[in-house]
């Protein structure tokens, strides 16, 4: 694997877009992660359907149409330095098609920042465009918003990338060593839907995975990592880095099923990283060259995620 195209950090009075590709989002609590914008010197613009919601299918803020255009509206604007998604939940992968790729690689490299669900879009991101992005907190989350560590790591991120080369977590070895390679990932449910669709990787061989998921039993993990060793996705991946693993069950049962279905790929695994779906979680970019140090618990870019 290759390292993709680093963005440009944000500086002071930068502007940027709230979008909401998936789920709905209360307004208190959009409202609220403006608060922490604004309070880093950056000038939000909500887009218009991010507080919509779909007609019939009240899982969806607004309807695809209407959250694609937003996202490309959004990131074709020359005056918008990053694109930030309000939340998760369900329904990129409904609308990712539905983009104009030609018109947003036209409008240059930006900052691109979510999780979760957001997963589908980091990989079309990649797969079109070519752009390192950001796996972090939503802006209207609610671990974003009452979390200092979480806002510290995702600001560091955006206006002081060289600060937070090294990830350092409070992880421990599952399977211990280090590994090289670019950084890719996201939910391990949307790794496995995506499989067989034009935005996902052929594979990750050469790459160091980061996943994590939230609310999937151990049986349901044991599925989905199975789902990956047999279509072969897994083959000649560096090293894998896990998340957290938030109400899937008591941890020494999901420890076993990832301990049963990774530990016979033979390469380091560091696990409880502390990203994704849990309190202070931290912001790891997606498509840049990285030591995995399963031993030390910690991810060490080669290069600053933005330039």
């Amino acid at each position: 694997m290759n390292p993709l195209v680093r963005p440009p950090r944000l500086a002071p009075g930068a502007r940027v877009a709230v979008v909401a590709p998936s789920g709905p989002v209360p307004e208190e609590r959009v409202q609220a992660g403006l608060d922490v914008l604004r309070g880093w010197d950056l000038d939000p613009v909500v887009m218009p359907h991010v507080l919509s919601r779909h007609g019939g299918l009240g899982y969806l803020a607004g309807s695809d149409a209407e959250r694609a255009a937003d996202l490309q509206r959004a990131w074709c604007d020359p005056s918008v330095a990053a694109v930030l998604c309000a939340r998760g939940g369900y329904g990129a992968q409904r609308m990712v098609d539905l983009l104009d790729w030609e018109a947003m690689r036209a409008a240059g490299p930006k900052v691109f920042a979510g999780f979760s669900d957001i997963t589908h879009l980091h990989q079309a991101f990649a797969a079109r465009l070519g752009l390192v992005t950001l796996y972090g907190p939503v802006a209207a989350g609610i671990d974003f918003i009452k979390s200092a560590r979480a806002q510290d790591h995702l600001r560091a991120t955006l206006f002081a990338p060289e600060t937070v080369r090294t990830i350092a977590t409070t992880g421990t070895p599952l399977v211990p060593g280090r590994a090289h390679g670019v950084t890719l990932g996201g939910y391990l449910g949307g790794l496995a839907a995506d499989l067989g669709t034009p935005f996902a990787p052929a594979g990750a061989r050469g790459g160091l995975l980061m996943i994590e998921d939230v609310t999937e039993q151990p049986y349901r993990i044991d599925r989905l990592l199975t789902q990956l060793l047999r279509s072969g996705w897994l083959d000649g991946v560096a090293g894998i880095g896990l998340g957290s693993w938030e109400r899937c069950g008591p941890y020494e049962e999901v420890r076993a099923v990832l301990a049963d279905r990774l530990g016979g790929l033979g390469v380091p695994v560091l696990q409880e990283m502390g990203f994704g779906h849990c309190e202070g979680a931290l912001t790891i970019p997606f498509g840049v060259r990285a030591e995995l140090d399963a031993d030390a618990g910690t991810l060490t870019l080669a290069e600053p995620a933005l330039r």
